[in-house]
């Protein structure tokens, strides 16, 4: 399985709905909530190369953007294998 990492923040429905997409595929996903740390912003922000928007998703390391990206992602059919990886 692969290893998924995804920022969020409190309130966010998008964050919401990202991680209800994970967690409906059965993928364990390490989280990493910055509401109230700017020290884990910026980290997000430097890995993912200027993302600024919540959330921020990484599959095996790779950038993959956010919860559009990742819907964007499951509708093509490339979810599956990226997540089995």
């Amino acid at each position: 399985m692969a290893s998924v990492v995804i920022y969020t923040r409190q309130f966010c429905g998008y964050c919401s709905a990202a991680k209800k997409l994970l967690d409906a595929k059965g993928v364990a996903f390490e989280e990493h909530d910055a509401t109230y740390s700017p020290d884990l912003r910026q980290a997000m922000i430097a890995r993912s190369n200027g993302g600024t928007t919540f959330p921020q998703i990484f599959i095996n390391d790779t950038h993959i953007g956010g919860c559009d990206d990742l819907h964007a992602l499951d509708r093509a059919g490339k979810l599956d294998a990226m997540l089995a990886a």
